[in-house]
């Protein structure tokens, strides 16, 4: 496994791949890494030559008062999970390599950019369709993959690809979780053990109204109730909202297409994200 920082070491590196018509795979992180993150590497090297992982905690999707200066990082320990998992490169570019002085260019995310997160975290998807449009140019890869934990996230870069004539194929991966079924996160850190316990209100919420769906269930609102009555635990439910999978504009009952109920709530002082899809069969 190579470890590499700089976008002209990194495209040498990856020049007799190119030319052996090698595929290529990136999975982007901002390192400390967990068996989710792994979960996308092995998806990666299951389908490509291959797999390249970059470590950056992005800046330009904090906002003012978010975690930026106490994100959990762990390069050392990140590397040996990755060389473990059979990675064949960790670019881990600095803030200057991947900003350079006086950048001023960013991509702006459409229409699903402003529900759900976008509505509470204003520039977020800004930052992150920009750094992730720059990690594609610097990587080139044929294949990208992303975690369905961040559904939101996935629908943005899925279509700033189409949108921007990407030849990426954009491959999101089902959430991974814990035992107790709390969505992995590198935030649980953050989770004392009596606030990690109530955060399992989160997803006993969502397979509650999930369940409920299985059994025929197709009224929005009472499936949106059903999750709800499970979130009391939480100290402050920012949204749980039932999005049409595609287009994540409010869904309408009878459900008949694809969905995805998404909640973003605070345990303690920590943040946490989580969804799940509500397929109708045909």
């Amino acid at each position: 496994m190579q470890t590499i920082t700089t976008v002209a070491e990194l495209r040498r590196a990856l020049a007799d791949a190119r030319r052996a018509d090698k595929r290529v795979g990136f999975v982007p992180t901002m390192g400390y890494l967990h068996e989710g993150h792994l979960a996308l590497i092995e998806a990666s090297r299951r389908r490509c030559d291959v797999t390249v992982v970059s470590i950056f905690v992005n800046p330009t999707q904090f906002g003012p008062n978010e975690d930026l200066s106490t994100y959990p990082r762990d390069f050392l320990r990140d590397e040996e999970l990755c060389r473990g998992a059979g990675v064949a490169i960790v670019f881990a570019p600095g803030a200057k390599e991947v900003y350079p002085a006086q950048f001023e260019t960013f991509i702006e995310p459409g229409e699903l950019a402003k529900p759900l997160c976008g509505t509470f975290r204003p520039g977020h998807f800004r930052g992150v369709a920009t750094v992730v449009s720059k990690l594609f140019n610097m990587v080139q890869p044929d294949v990208a993959f992303f975690g369905q934990k961040d559904f939101q996230q996935c629908a943005v870069v899925r279509r700033m690809a189409v949108d921007l004539n990407l030849p990426i194929e954009i491959v999101t991966v089902p959430t991974v979780r814990e035992a107790d079924r709390l969505a992995m996160s590198s935030r649980n850190r953050y989770l004392s053990e009596e606030d990690r316990g109530r955060a399992l209100a989160i997803s006993r919420g969502l397979f509650a109204a999930a369940e409920e769906f299985r059994l025929g269930e197709r009224n929005v609102d009472r499936l949106i109730a059903i999750a709800k009555r499970h979130l009391e635990t939480v100290d402050r439910l920012q949204y749980l909202e039932l999005v049409d999978g595609d287009t994540l504009k409010p869904a309408v009952s009878p459900l008949h297409r694809p969905a995805a109920l998404c909640v973003a709530a605070y345990v303690g002082s920590t943040r946490l994200i989580d969804n799940v899809i509500l397929q109708p069969t045909p």
